[in-house]
């Protein structure tokens, strides 16, 4: 049996668009697999906008919290291809004191390039931090709420000990 992980379902409240450039490809023709961090740090960014209503690192919120990337997990389905429109799904999947986990979905709907079919999921973990002391903070409670509103539900919590470990090939 593989190490290979189960596809990321379940619906996606945001969805983000993302136009595959020419830059984008590799020798084979296809999306390089690195690109798809790219994607998913644009459809962060966008879902970011979405909640606070303004940019990621400007606002009100700027000189409050900032946040990290501290893990990030991909699975490649299947290939994108130049000029193929793909979209970004993405959704808060969990929340701690001090991180929190994006999912994310990569499809593309379909159209003259190729039929309609996930290209990719994964998902990031992200934790807070003070911009003035670089220290670890606390998720803040206004943020949270803003993001629960967005998702329509409340958002499982995870503690210190339920750490989730990538599957062994």
């Amino acid at each position: 049996m593989s190490g290979r992980s189960r596809p990321v379902e379940g619906i996606f409240r945001f969805r983000h668009p993302i136009e595959v450039r020419f830059g984008d490809t590799d020798a084979m023709g296809h999306v390089n697999n690195a690109t798809y961090l790219a994607y998913l740090e644009a459809a962060r960014a966008a879902y970011y906008l979405r909640i606070t209503g303004h940019p990621f690192g400007t606002g009100p919120d700027a000189a409050r919290h900032t946040f990290v990337i501290a893990e990030a997990h991909l699975a490649y389905r299947a290939p994108a291809f130049f000029g193929e429109p793909l979209v970004v799904e993405a959704r808060i999947a969990w929340i701690s004191r001090s991180s929190f986990g994006f999912e994310y979905r990569v499809v593309s709907e379909g159209g003259p390039i190729a039929p309609a079919r996930t290209i990719a999921d994964g998902a990031t973990s992200q934790v807070m931090v003070d911009p003035v002391s670089g220290r670890v903070a606390r998720f803040p409670a206004d943020l949270l709420g803003a993001i629960e509103a967005f998702e329509g539900r409340p958002i499982p919590r995870r503690f210190p000990a339920e750490t989730v470990e990538p599957p062994l090939a």
